[in-house]
């Protein structure tokens, strides 16, 4: 029988999880420690300047680099990798505006149609985030831009043209890997038809199998050039005929996405603390069946309460269940699988000095001019 020991550090493992302020508190420490996540995602709230960042990364890949209850030595745990993650989109989905200025709108860039400044897009977000110590950016966005979900993803969606949407995708996903950074393709099955943002409650999708095509075209187009795919808190009736959240979907995710589509990188959650879900299922139920739906990767962004619960849920069910154990399993072994292909023992880089700040500003304040007049 699987030791407790390894079951605690597989359910561990598929956790990305968020941290309070700016500096790492002795209790987040703690935490971090025990729960062992495969990575963390910051926010504004974290983020106040290049050298603050630096320690707060340190602090935290420090708490994988100690001698852990699973026998895993502190040299293992430091190879392992670790996913540093953040939300840069461009325009209203911005981490950095403060720090090194506004990055153009996905909508804004794909509107000039030249595929040069759609890589480069990705490329200065991605010399972005390489300086500052991440690997992986949660965008692009795949949504398309219908009349229905104006009010809630304004410029986030590139185009209302699927074939468009993939090509700036394509283009800005290559300039972040020519950075080391990964990227992510997000909302899947597809927000464009939602008029409700699913933070608060969960959008209820009326397209058909045959008009979600369209939206799952961008996925198809790029399965090959996707380390991540972000599921949403939408529901779609017409199709499932009930109103669970794709989030929590066996058909959404391990049918459509694994199966149908071919998708091989790692299944990604929105945040387990938006609406959309929540008002669907408490943290703990939610959590346990978007891992049983397929899920390699639990986002979990807020307060440190939830965080434990949830992980603390699916390590109840693991251990109840030897099935539900197999399916943590297979999450685990896909995820380290991934650690191992994409970050080749991810060392920290140095902090940023003031000169690279600097330069990163000019050139972005360089591109987000030559975008404007080529799109005016």
């Amino acid at each position: 029988m699987k030791s407790t020991q390894t079951l605690r550090r597989q359910v561990g493992s598929l956790f990305i999880v968020g941290l309070e302020g700016v500096e790492l508190s002795a209790l987040e420490a703690a935490w971090l420690r025990g729960l062992q996540p495969s990575g963390i995602i910051l926010f504004k709230r974290n983020i106040a300047s290049p050298r603050q960042m630096h320690a707060l990364w340190k602090a935290a890949v420090a708490t994988r680099q100690t001698d852990s209850a699973d026998g895993h030595s502190a040299e293992e745990h430091s190879k392992d990798g670790f996913f540093r993650c953040v939300d840069l989109e461009g325009g209203t989905v911005d981490r950095l505006r403060d720090l090194i200025g506004p990055t153009p709108a996905a909508a804004t860039v794909a509107v000039t149609g030249r595929p040069e400044l759609f890589q480069r897009h990705g490329a200065i977000v991605g010399r972005m985030l390489e300086t500052l110590g991440f690997n992986v950016d949660l965008a692009p966005v795949l949504d398309l831009a219908t009349p229905a979900c104006r009010a809630v993803m304004g410029s986030r969606v590139a185009s209302a043209d699927p074939a468009v949407v993939a090509h700036y995708a394509r283009g800005f996903l290559a300039g972040l890997a020519a950075h080391g950074i990964l990227g992510c393709g997000k909302h899947f099955p597809g927000l464009g038809s939602g008029s409700f943002d699913s933070h608060k409650k969960t959008p209820k999708i009326s397209r058909t199998w045959e008009q979600i095509q369209l939206d799952l075209a961008p996925y198809r187009a790029l399965r090959g050039n996707l380390p991540f795919v972000m599921v949403n808190h939408a529901a779609y009736p017409k199709i499932e005929h009930r109103a669970q959240p794709a989030s929590l979907s066996h058909f959404w995710i391990t049918e459509v996405l694994r199966k149908q589509m071919q998708y091989r990188g790692l299944v990604l959650s929105d945040d387990m603390e938006m609406g959309g879900v929540l008002n669907h299922a408490s943290i703990e139920d939610a959590s346990v069946q978007a891992i049983a739906a397929g899920t390699d990767l639990l986002e979990v962004c807020h307060r440190a309460d939830r965080i434990l619960s949830a992980y603390e849920a699916v390590l109840r069910e693991a251990e109840r269940s030897p099935a539900f154990a197999r399916v943590v399993a297979a999450a685990s072994q896909r995820v380290a699988r991934a650690k191992r292909r994409w970050l080749h023992g991810d060392t920290l880089p140095r902090a940023a000095s003031v000169a690279q700040i600097h330069r990163l500003r000019r050139d972005l304040e360089q591109f987000s001019c030559e975008v404007s007049e080529v799109s005016q």
